[in-house]
Order: C-alpha cells, then sequence, then structure tokens
C-alpha cells in the first residue's frame, strides 16, 4: 500500500509492509517499522539555479507565463548557460547581429544539442 503525503511542497512516500531486522553487530536489535523517504529537484546543469535574464528560479517560470511546465521549457545553449526558453528567444531576437550572443559569457549563442 502506498500512501503520498505532501509536506511543506515536499512529496513523501510511505510504504507499508511487514517490519524489517537488519543485521547487527551489537546486542541492540534494530527493527525498520516505517520508512519515509524524500525527494527534491533542483536545476544543476550549468550549475545556475536563476535565468540570467529574467531572474527567475528555474523552478518558476518566466515572466510571460502564468505556471511553470511544458509551456515554459528550460534551454542550455553551447555555452553551458541555461535560460527559460521565452527570454533566451527575446534576447537573440532584440539584438541586431547576425550572430547572437549569449547574455552571460557573450560567446555567441547556440542552443545545446
Amino acid at each position: 500500500m502506498l500512501e503520498e503525503k505532501s509536506f511543506h511542497n515536499v512529496n513523501a512516500t510511505t510504504i507499508c509492509a511487514t517490519p524489517v531486522d537488519l543485521p547487527t553487530k551489537t546486542r541492540l536489535k534494530i527493527r525498520v517499522e516505517k520508512l519515509y523517504v524524500t525527494a527534491e529537484w533542483k536545476w544543476t546543469e550549468g550549475g545556475d539555479d536563476t535565468c540570467g535574464i529574467c531572474r527567475m528560479p528555474f523552478e518558476a517560470c518566466c515572466v510571460d507565463c502564468k505556471c511553470p511546465g511544458d509551456e515554459c521549457p528550460l534551454v542550455l545553449g553551447h555555452c553551458k548557460h541555461p535560460f527559460h526558453m521565452h527570454c533566451i528567444v527575446k534576447w537573440t531576437e532584440a539584438q541586431n547581429t547576425p550572430k547572437p550572443q549569449c547574455p552571460l559569457c557573450r560567446q555567441e549563442w547556440k542552443f545545446a544539442s
């Protein structure tokens, strides 16, 4: 039986099964009756946690979107800098050069493959 609970925006899952006795080299007897597993994700590619253009966290969306998700994807440049797709597209279209530059390192902007 799986039971999901939410604690401060972190999901926890409890698996109800038979208790497990752990091996030990002491006289203590250790039995696991419940185990709570939690997880949290962060955008780690590129080493940043906020968009270099709009400064919004990657867990959120850009300033033009209403909610994060597939409608506001994150993209990575060849230079390894991540941005919200809408932010970098607006940035590159606003530049009047044939080869747009990354706003952080000024290398030629190319989407990473």
